[in-house]
């Protein structure tokens, strides 16, 4: 089935609410593109759940940073639509704007062209690209324990960035259900938070990580991986696969875990970003494992970042 493809924020308002008039639900899927089967899992997840699908395609520049990799972020639309209909039942809609962050005022007041600095003690002066463009926009939405660590040390005004369009999403196409994948297990984690606190009436489903037949977790970045980074790239998954079956075997002290995923990592040339067991809830950091935990890993291979993670029960 071709999907309807919506770029204008008031005609996808409209269209989903023409929906829900028919006592229809909609499930949400949002995407930055280039999509893989990690993605396409999300929109099978999301059948599951509503009668209607929604999948947005939008490159979110206010969660870059001008040093960032927002220019070299890969990006196939018509590719991404033969995916979603590749999916059986395929999707209604794909919700594609040009820009989230395009007002008029801008166009019309060159007062209002200036770059915001943000005065949080996270960003500490960073700017989005959003910011540095000038692009008049001001209002960010923070959800400011579960932002600072993991991610959010290296990349202080990312979580704001996605909190603050995946809100702009959420009003625009008023979804029942929205469908993250748990790779991005800080950002599902702080979704389900800040819809919590903010009375969405939207349930946040998270979705478990999809791998490539190697083991690789599936990510849009890993297309700049050369051959060789990639095989080095699998000490990430093989690590925490080992950690994991070390604690459900009894060792429970974190440091001992968190060197074995390190000590695997650097040897195959990756460098480590954060390599932290947390709290599945809290993401705040354990010294042993006596409840529910997350090993995240974030680690450099060339010039390509990743993140991984695994959850331990034991």
């Amino acid at each position: 089935m071709e999907p309807e493809i919506i770029t204008d924020k008031t005609q996808m308002r409209n269209w989903s609410r023409a929906i829900r008039s028919q006592g229809k639900t909609i499930a949400l899927v949002p995407t930055m593109g280039y999509l893989h089967h990690g993605h396409l899992s999300l929109v099978e997840e999301a059948k599951k759940l509503a009668n209607v699908i929604v999948v947005s395609i939008y490159l979110n520049p206010g969660q870059f940073s001008p040093s960032e990799d927002l220019s070299t972020y890969p990006s196939d639309f018509n590719g991404d639509i033969m995916k979603l209909m590749s999916v059986p039942g395929g999707v209604n809609a794909v919700f594609h704007p040009q820009n989230l962050y395009d007002y008029e005022i801008d166009r019309k007041n060159e007062n209002y062209n200036v770059n915001f600095r943000d005065s949080g003690d996270n960003c500490k002066g960073v700017v989005s690209c959003v910011e540095e463009k000038g692009l008049g926009h001001e209002t960010w939405v923070r959800v400011q324990r579960l932002e600072k660590g993991l991610c959010g040390k290296s990349r202080p005004v990312f979580f704001r960035g996605v909190a603050t369009v995946v809100t702009k999403l959420f009003n625009i196409v008023e979804p029942d259900f929205a469908v993250f994948g748990k790779k991005d297990y800080q950002q599902w984690r702080i979704i389900q938070r800040m819809v919590r606190d903010l009375d969405f009436c939207i349930k946040i489903i998270g979705s478990e990580v999809i791998r490539d037949s190697d083991g690789l977790a599936m990510s849009s970045r890993n297309v700049h991986l050369s051959a060789e980074e990639r095989e080095k790239a699998l000490s990430i998954n093989r690590s925490l696969f080992k950690a994991k079956s070390h604690a459900e075997n009894g060792i429970i002290n974190c440091r001992e875990l968190r060197d074995l995923v390190v000590q695997g990592i650097n040897e195959a040339g990756g460098k480590i970003d954060y390599a932290e067991i947390v709290d599945q809830e809290s993401l705040e950091t354990v010294e042993e494992i006596k409840s529910p935990v997350v090993f995240c890993v974030a680690a450099w291979f060339g010039k390509v970042r990743l993140i991984d993670n695994i959850e331990i029960n034991a």
